[in-house]
This record gives structure tokens, sequence and C-alpha cells, in this order.
């Protein structure tokens, strides 16, 4: 795993900042928000380092397929008969940590379109 020195999800992923971890591969790591934004609101973060989604792809496309599979684990585990998946890339977009990371979003209904 690459790890950035002053990332708060590297750091996570490493076990240096202790979190509710909720689901853990080779590829990913999942834990509970701590500012959630729905009833369930888990975030699924690669354990290599890449700042979005696009940066992922590039470099471990396979982490983003470990990133849904993940979800859909999760989703099953906490009994969600359906849930929203949202990459935010971007400060335009609401990213505030730059490191690749897909939210889970569940427990509530949403509408569309979201924004």
């Amino acid at each position: 795993m690459a790890q950035e020195v002053e990332c708060l999800f590297c750091k996570i992923v490493a076990g240096i900042i202790p979190v509710d971890i909720v689901y853990r591969s080779d590829e990913v790591v999942a834990f509970r928000d701590i500012t959630p934004k729905a009833p369930t609101h888990i975030l699924v973060v690669p354990t290599h380092h890449a700042e979005n989604a696009t940066e992922l792809a590039k470099i471990a496309p396979n982490s983003l397929i470990a990133m849904f599979l993940a979800a859909g684990e999760i989703a099953s585990v906490e009994g969600l008969a359906g849930y929203r998946s949202v990459f935010n890339t971007g400060t335009s977009a609401g990213q505030t940590v730059f490191h690749a990371h897909l939210h889970i979003l569940g427990g509530r209904s949403f509408s569309w379109p979201p924004g």
C-alpha cells in the first residue's frame, strides 16, 4: 500500500486513527462516517492512495471494482433495501479528503436530482 504521510484516510487504513470499521480486505477499508448525512453513511476507501476515483482508475483499477463489491456486501449486512453510492471529486463537488472514497448512503428515501 502506498501511504501518504499526512493523509487522514491513509492513517485510518494503517490503523493509526481508530474508526468504526465495518469491512476490510486487502483492497479496501470501510468505516462509518463521523458526520453522517443519512441513517447509514459508510465510507469505502482503497488501501492504495489516490486523490480521487479517476486517479485510482489509472493506478489501481481493480480497487474500484473492490469498492463497489464491498458496497454491495455492506449494504446487505446493513439491511439496506437500496442505497446511494457517491464519489465526490474536487472541492467544488464537496470533496474534503483527497483520498478516493465511495460514500454509501442508505436508510432513508432520496430524491432526484441530487444536489
